[in-house]
């Protein structure tokens, strides 16, 4: 992963700037770290993919901590802020899983499928 264009494409996916970017720099350090994390064994690591992926998690924990940060409800004008915000974390959270989507054969799963096996009375599936 090129740390430069996850920078860059995490400008292009949040709407920030350049300065207000260099604040997030911790935020795409550890996304291009939990990326990092993903990789399947076989995986090569310059895939231009992962540089998506890697911007989307850093865009989608920027949303998370912008949310968490701005709790009013109601504006001076009475709009809803919340709202916004609810629909900027849904978007970023789409994005991310789309990126997932697209990186499936180079990340481990980070989806979990429950399988359940009923069995007969005495008899084992196995």
């Amino acid at each position: 992963m090129n740390i430069t264009t996850v920078k860059v494409l995490f400008q292009l996916f949040s709407g920030f700037d350049e300065s207000e970017t260099a604040n997030y720099l911790p935020v795409i350090e550890m996304a291009v770290s939990e990326v990092g994390r993903m990789l399947k064994n076989d995986a090569a690591v310059t895939d231009a993919r992962l540089d998506f992926l890697a911007a989307a998690l850093a865009n989608y924990r920027c949303r998370q901590f912008l949310c968490a940060q701005d709790r009013t409800e109601v504006t001076y004008a009475g709009k809803m802020s919340r709202d916004e915000h609810s629909k900027a974390i849904e978007f970023a959270y789409k994005l991310l899983r789309d990126y997932q989507h697209l990186c499936d054969d180079l990340i481990v799963s980070t989806d979990f499928m429950f399988m359940a096996v009923a069995s007969g009375e005495g008899e084992s599936n196995a």
